[in-house]
C-alpha cells in the first residue's frame, strides 16, 4: 500500500528547520555578547564572564601585599566557581528567551 506524501507537512518542516537555524544563530550571538559580573564572598575580587563561560575581566579590589595567599586563592576559586554557575544560569535564561515560544513539529 502506497503512502501519500504530505507536501504541506514537508514544507512546514523545512520552514521550521530554517527558523531553528535562525534562532540558533540568535542564541549563539546572545550567549557570546551577554556578560555577568560576580564577586568573591569577601567582595575583593570581581569577575566578568560571558554566558558562553569566557572570562572577559578580573578586578582585584584592595592591595595584594597584605593578603594571605591561601585566603586569596580561596576567594579566587570561589569567584571563578560563581562565574561558571552564573554563565550557566545566563545561558539557560537566554535559551528560554530565544527558544521559549518554539514548539515541536507535530506528526501528521
Amino acid at each position: 500500500m502506497a503512502r501519500e506524501i504530505d507536501e504541506a507537512w514537508i514544507d512546514e518542516a523545512i520552514d521550521r528547520y530554517k527558523r531553528v537555524e535562525g534562532l540558533r544563530a540568535d542564541f549563539d550571538r546572545a550567549v557570546a555578547a551577554h556578560q555577568v559580573s560576580v564577586h568573591s564572598p569577601d567582595q575583593s575580587i570581581e569577575v566578568v564572564v560571558t554566558a558562553a563561560g569566557d572570562i572577559v575581566d578580573v578586578q582585584v579590589h584592595g592591595g595584594l601585599r597584605q593578603r594571605d595567599q591561601v585566603e586569596f586563592a580561596r576567594q579566587l576559586k570561589a569567584v571563578v566557581t560563581s562565574a561558571t554557575e552564573a554563565a550557566r544560569w545566563a545561558r539557560e535564561k537566554l535559551h528560554a528567551e530565544v527558544f521559549g515560544s518554539f514548539h515541536p513539529l507535530e506528526g501528521r
